[in-house]
């Protein structure tokens, strides 16, 4: 499980916490959706980003994806975690430990059967991991969302195959000067029906002749306006992701609870 929790820290920026701050207030063609601000537009190429505007307006649309608020989600690790895309909030629990932290501030509490561990060895460094966590685990969950963010520079690969053989669209995605591990590289696989991305191939560097693993992004089902994956599958060992929900507002006493909460 190793590879799973640390290979895709990705470069996932802050811009806005989600709520992708575009570059230039302009006009944007019709059913294209605004870059953030430092994505590579001279490194990409005209055929890939198109390629992620039809992804964003077929996983909802630009607009579905500001009004979501709140995410949800089960990792591959057992854990559960909530995301405040407005405030920066990011809570985590796995059996009865508890992370309440927000990554603006690089600040939070770690709580054990509710008790207070913040102190202690074993919560300072829950602590210290709370914004590469958040980078993996949203990265695993929201990655057809992030296709022109902030370092990201794009370009078409051309027609490739699916795991099961079936033809896609391929996007290389590589970073500049961003993130966690900014050497790595997704190429990204595209449903040319669907305009889905339903399959990514991950190196560790750019590099890189050969990925590390190749995994399904299948499963979709919409929450509140806009599709989320949930199969993360190589076609053999049946990993996904679980408890998946998208609010526009934030239950009240949620996001700071110190005990282990009901998933959303």
């Amino acid at each position: 499980m190793r590879y799973l929790l640390v290979a895709a820290l990705a470069a996932l920026p802050l811009a806005g916490f989600g709520q992708t701050a575009p570059s230039k207030p302009a006009k944007v063609p019709k059913g294209s959706y605004p870059a953030a601000q430092g994505f590579d537009a001279a490194g990409s190429d005209a055929r890939a980003t198109q390629l992620a505007d039809k992804v964003m307006l077929a996983m909802g649309g630009y607009q579905a994806w500001q009004q979501t608020r709140l995410l949800g989600w089960d990792f591959l690790d057992g854990s559960y975690q909530l995301w405040d895309k407005q405030t920066g909030d990011f809570r985590w629990q796995k059996d009865s430990t508890v992370a309440v932290y927000n990554l603006q501030s690089k600040q939070g509490k770690a709580f054990r059967n509710g008790r207070d561990i913040s102190a202690t060895p074993d919560g300072e460094k829950l602590l210290s991991r709370m914004y590469p966590i958040w980078v993996n685990n949203s990265w695993w969950l929201l990655m057809p969302f992030k296709l022109k963010d902030s370092g990201v520079t794009l370009t078409y690969k051309g027609a490739g195959k699916f795991m099961d053989g079936q033809p896609a669209e391929v996007l290389n995605m590589t970073f500049k000067n961003v993130g966690v591990t900014p050497d790595n590289k997704y190429e990204v696989l595209i449903n040319p029906k669907t305009n889905l991305l339903e399959e990514w191939a991950y190196f560790p560097k750019a590099t890189d002749a050969q990925p590390t693993f190749r995994r399904r992004w299948t499963g979709y089902q919409k929450y509140n306006g806009i599709l989320l994956s949930a199969d993360r599958t190589d076609g053999k060992d049946g990993r996904g992701l679980g408890h998946i929900s998208a609010f526009s507002t934030v239950p009240a006493g949620v996001m700071q609870n110190p005990k282990p909460i009901e998933k959303l």
